[in-house]
């Protein structure tokens, strides 16, 4: 009977799960631009941020997890606490333009400019202090397109590919949202049963979903995925307005085999940075290090 049981229960759950597929609304948005520009809008207002978050990461140095503190301010200033019982193990910064990285487990302190080369020393993320701001904010870095973006609906998203003029291409996934336009009675509509929509109400809904970068060639040089939304106040306050933020990022450096998994305990917005938060100086007994910046595969 137990067996009997456990079969059902199997069966159910498939069902269950079939049933739950994403689907494309009967009238998909057709607006590619639009749909970027809205998906950018929603992170406007996602200026500052400082979280909590356990960070797994696997590269060619092994497996490497751990508590990481954050403090982001956009465009480009991000600084990284990595933390053990004791305190901290690690402590990178950059302001835009200079980077430096606190290592008391090594006992050292390394300085240069902050590239990607140098800003991925703690978190594995091979990005300009600006391009993983966005990440981690919830948005992610774009090619400089030339010509205009496609995008088609598949399994409940929106694939919106931009190209450049190197031959770079991304793929950008918006999850579909129930009350796109298009459908009977919805603003911005074209045409009526059986066309196609237009923007519709996809800034509130539509979440990016995934993002993926191919080289010339084809082959992928990363991708990073966004999940587990939830609404985020912008301020202090119960007046203050929210934002879904994504509370697990993942990103996948192919191009480096490195794998980085970041999965937030706490994310605060709207904060007032500390004076000085993205700045350091060696702490006694540390002599700087100069270290060169590498150059990257890719754009």
């Amino acid at each position: 009977m137990s067996a009997r049981l456990a079969a059902c229960a199997a069966l159910c759950a498939l069902v269950a799960g079939c049933a739950t597929t994403a689907r494309c609304p009967a009238h998909p948005l057709a607006d590619a631009a639009g749909a970027l520009a809205s998906q950018s809008a929603s992170r406007a207002g996602v200026q500052t941020l400082r979280a909590e978050a356990r960070v797994d990461q696997r590269g060619a140095e092994g497996r490497v997890r751990g508590t990481v503190l954050m403090f982001l301010e956009r465009p480009d200033r991000v600084r990284f606490d990595a933390m053990t019982q004791l305190g901290p193990a690690a402590v990178l910064t950059s302001d835009g333009a200079r980077f430096a990285l606190t290592d008391l487990r090594d006992e050292r302190y390394l300085e240069g400019e902050a590239c990607p080369a140098n800003i991925e020393r703690l978190l594995g993320i091979r990005m300009s202090g600006a391009e993983v701001a966005r990440l981690l904010m919830g948005d992610t870095p774009r090619l400089h397109a030339v010509g205009a973006p496609t995008m088609a609906c598949k399994r409940g998203r929106y694939r919106v590919t931009l190209r450049d003029a190197a031959g770079f291409r991304q793929v950008i996934e918006l999850t579909a949202a129930p009350t796109d336009a298009g459908s009977a009675g919805s603003a911005g509509g074209e045409g009526g049963e059986g066309g196609v929509g237009s923007m519709g109400s996809m800034g509130s809904d539509g979440r990016l979903a995934r993002s993926t970068l191919y080289g010339p060639d084809g082959s992928r040089l990363w991708t990073v995925e966004f999940r587990d939304y939830r609404a985020v106040p912008l301020g202090e306050g119960a007046a203050a307005a929210t934002v879904q933020m994504p509370f697990v990022v993942h990103f996948v450096d192919e191009a480096h085999d490195v794998d980085t998994l970041v999965r937030f305990r706490k994310i605060t917005l709207g904060v007032v940075v500390p004076e000085g938060a993205f700045e350091q100086s060696p702490r006694p007994g540390l002599v700087p290090e100069h270290v060169a910046c590498e150059p990257s595969p890719g754009r």
